[in-house]
């Protein structure tokens, strides 16, 4: 049986997704037209089959391979080797040093206070400068997150002295190499302007090399020897330079992306639901008090907090989706599935499939009591991936997401700015097209 999907295309499907805004939105655009399986175009790829129901994603989530075609715009950010498609021997061993630094209960809780530190530092910029000027939330958010997981794992904030150059320079190179998969190229573009612009990427990427020098020479010059030494870990481990400065490069992408991103779309939601913002302040100062800022037993007991973040991250998940290279023939939902095709986790498709979220659109909390959560199919929310390639510091990001947005909510209130458009883009992440800009005044102001 055919697999539904459109008619192809002589430009390989890439007009098609450049005219939906974006791989995301066109797969959810495919999504709501054939139904829960869709085969579509995309250039690059011989065959990719798109898969928006969580039962069936079931059948595909112990699939260990990524397909490389599709990673490939992370190369040029890999000295030695692309990480994101190790093959499974490698990927094994590599994934489980990740997992031993950055989801380690222990280390979350010891590092709490330096994680309030800056949070709290990143709340007293805000009391100085909330006279109702909008404030670029993405921007600075993804900055204070890059500072957390240097503070974390790659041997201290001080060691990343310039986080929004950083952040910059991210955004330039993975802008251009995004592009590459699956947007018309520019045939416009006259000779000297493709230079500069190249000239600008290797420069960018260049800085980020540089940022990931500074760190492991500050994390040699310390000497760190906790579990949560991530360099550390993977010297001890035997890892290569190359692939110790590669990993590095690679977590400060991922790690500062995923925690931004999901506090600025949080902090949006609420500003556009002022009632569940109420109950945000309600649960903080019932809990809290006079303090102003959690402990690590406080953040269990914000429930309400804890299904709002993943309220948001449904609605908004950072990485919009994910891909796996079948490697056996599958079956789903009665079509067949070759060996070698692309198989895409379109994130964002998933979390509004109406069959597990009823009016999907809508910002409910609720969804996620544990009753309701029991009642929905284990992969109905996967805003980290699935199975063995899901994100490694999941759980780290949702402790510093949560105590980010407690610090701040306990003395904020947040509202959209007057006559700003919020419009989510691909950017590697779901981003927002002119950054996530809301006026901040103080919570006892009214």
């Amino acid at each position: 049986m055919r697999i539904p999907g459109p008619e192809p295309r002589p430009d390989g499907g890439a007009g098609a997704i450049a005219a939906a805004g974006g791989l995301h939105t066109y797969q959810l655009r495919l999504h709501r037209e054939y139904g829960p399986v869709v085969e579509f175009q995309l250039p690059g790829v011989e065959r990719a089959v798109s898969v928006a129901d969580p039962v069936l994603l079931e059948a595909t989530a112990h699939i260990d391979k990524r397909p490389a075609e599709l990673f490939a715009f992370l190369s040029p950010l890999c000295e030695a080797e692309n990480l994101q498609v190790l093959g499974a021997q490698e990927h094994g061993p590599w994934r489980r040093i990740l997992l031993s630094v950055l989801a380690g209960r222990p280390s979350h809780e010891r590092h709490l206070p330096q994680f309030t530190a800056l949070a709290t530092e990143f709340a007293d910029r805000l009391a100085a400068t909330a006279d109702g000027t909008p404030v670029a939330l993405q921007k600075e958010l993804t900055e204070l997150s890059l500072r957390m997981i240097a503070a974390y794992a790659l041997g201290g904030a001080e060691g990343l002295t310039d986080p929004d150059r950083a952040v910059a320079a991210f955004e330039v190179v993975l802008t251009e190499h995004l592009g590459r998969l699956y947007q018309v190229p520019d045939d416009t573009e006259d000779a000297a302007a493709a230079a500069a612009r190249a000239e600008r990427v290797d420069d960018a990427l260049g800085e980020l090399r540089a940022i990931v020098d500074r760190l492991i020479a500050a994390h040699r010059s310390h000497g760190r020897t906790d579990r949560s030494d991530l360099i550390g870990a993977l010297v001890a481990a035997g890892q290569q330079p190359a692939r110790i400065r590669d990993t590095v490069m690679l977590t400060l992408l991922a790690a500062h992306h995923t925690t931004g991103v999901a506090v600025s779309w949080t902090l949006h939601l609420l500003g556009r639901h002022p009632e569940a913002a109420r109950r945000v302040a309600d649960e903080l100062d019932r809990v809290l008090g006079d303090r102003a800022a959690p402990d690590y037993a406080d953040l269990r007991r914000l429930t309400y907090l804890d299904m709002v973040v993943k309220e948001s991250m449904r609605l908004f998940p950072p990485g919009p989706y994910g891909a796996r290279e079948a490697t056996e023939p599958l079956t789903l939902g009665g079509y067949e599935i070759p060996a070698g095709a692309t198989i895409f986790y379109p994130f964002w498709a998933v979390h509004m499939n109406p069959r597990y979220w009823p009016e999907p659109e809508a910002f409910r909390p609720e969804r996620f009591t544990p009753q309701e959560a029991a009642g929905r199919p284990r992969l109905a929310y996967i805003p980290f991936g699935v199975g063995p390639r899901s994100c490694e510091g999941a759980q780290l990001s949702m402790i510093e997401a949560e105590l980010v947005l407690a610090v701040l909510l306990k003395r904020f209130r947040f509202r959209p700015a007057p006559g700003h458009e919020v419009t989510p883009i691909e950017r590697f992440v779901l981003w927002a097209a002119d950054d996530i800009r809301m006026t901040v005044s103080p919570r006892d102001a009214g």
